[in-house]
């Protein structure tokens, strides 16, 4: 098995990235749907993000409000921390335990804060997707619909483009159309059928 770990900061494209990858057998462990899943009613999340916020992240029907959540954590680096120290170790631990339990050739472990929050040990190589910062502010606010200083207030508390580089062992240069993209998808597969299932990949 070789273990992924794709990341890039928010407009990207690493869930097209993502996607690419399962077309061609891949295995992807989303961590967003982790988080989802940890914030329902009942999850563990849920009830530590409500003592720490307060009620008012919550709907009237007791759900989560992920903007009201959104404009309380990103409002200031203190309370990101807050939300981080809640969030990012219960992520940890279950995406730990679906790497383990995969019986998948390639395992792609889908994290937006994989650099940020230390769990490139999770994983035998980074992939990191790059667009310009310009590109991902353009695409967050045209795509998404997000608020662009909404958008800028989230890149500056992810891994600055240098870092995210740094980390990287292959980088996908999603700056150009979906097929310059999925050329480069295809390379990684094909250096990946080339590893010698030692849970490293060469080159």
């Amino acid at each position: 098995m070789v273990r992924i770990g794709l990341t890039g900061g928010i407009g990207s494209g690493k869930s097209t990235v993502a996607a690419m990858l399962a077309e061609r057998g891949a295995t992807v462990i989303d961590a967003d749907a982790i988080a989802r899943e940890l914030v329902e009613p009942g999850g563990v999340a849920l009830a530590e993000l409500v003592t720490e916020f307060g009620p008012r992240i919550l709907t009237d029907s007791g759900t989560l409000s992920r903007g009201e959540l959104a404009a309380l954590a990103f409002s200031d680096p203190r309370a990101t921390g807050r939300l981080n120290a809640i969030m990012h170790p219960l992520i940890r631990q279950e995406a730990a335990r679906q790497l383990s339990a995969s019986a998948s050739d390639v395992v792609v472990y889908d994290m937006p804060l994989l650099v940020e929050t230390g769990q490139a040990d999770l994983v035998d190589l980074v992939v990191v997707v790059d667009v310009p910062e310009a590109v991902q502010v353009d695409r967050a606010v045209r795509l998404r619909g997000l608020d662009e200083q909404d958008v800028r207030r989230r890149m500056e508390v992810q891994a600055s483009r240098p870092d995210r580089l740094r980390a990287a062992d292959v980088v996908v240069d999603n700056s150009g159309d979906l097929a310059a993209t999925a050329s480069q998808v295809d390379a990684l597969w094909r250096r990946l059928a080339m590893s010698d299932g030692s849970n490293t990949v060469d080159g």
